[in-house]
């Protein structure tokens, strides 16, 4: 069971619906083989604010498309037994993830998609700072993407297309 906790005070427009987020996370979590309840938040946001949260939390002077801030992962063995877990924040940029939608040739909601499963591995403890972490995160988004519907195929996903300065 998953609790999210959407914001949108900025009033962004979102190229997927808030039922399909809440889709793709609960999909990806049972992917990952997460049984217990996870509560999740959700911030979709302007350029400018990212670019703000960007600065403060990772000390890049710009926009990016997502970043996750992850907070307890499903396995800590310090969670009681059914104890939910607080699996972080997720902040996306509808804005720039529309911009670069367009240098990846895929359509808006799927690049929108994509950086959703993105997040959420991340917040799962998936990573892509050294070449091996990146293979594995790779292939996993591979396959999770293979599970929703998107609007054409998606190719071979390629983290390593987003420059260490504009991803999370």
């Amino acid at each position: 069971m998953l609790t999210i906790d959407l914001c949108n005070d900025e009033d962004v427009e979102t190229p997927i619906t808030e039922d399909e987020m809440r889709d793709i996370c609960e999909m990806v979590l049972e992917q990952e083989g997460v049984g217990r309840p996870c509560y999740l938040s959700l911030s979709l946001v302007s350029d400018a604010t990212i670019r703000t949260y960007n600065e403060q939390w990772r000390g890049v002077d710009a926009a990016t498309d997502v970043i996750s801030l992850e907070c307890e992962r499903p396995d800590d063995p310090d969670l009681a037994e059914g104890e939910p877990c607080e699996l972080g924040d997720i902040m996306l940029a509808p804005a720039f993830i529309a911009a670069q939608a367009g240098r990846y040739a895929t359509t808006v909601a799927d690049e929108f998609r994509l950086l959703l499963i993105h997040g959420m591995l991340h917040l799962l403890g998936y990573d892509h700072v050294e070449d091996a972490e990146a293979e594995v995160m790779e292939a996993r988004e591979d396959e999770l993407l293979r599970l929703v519907a998107t609007d054409a195929p998606m190719s071979h996903v390629t983290l390593t297309r987003h420059t260490e300065d504009d991803d999370a």
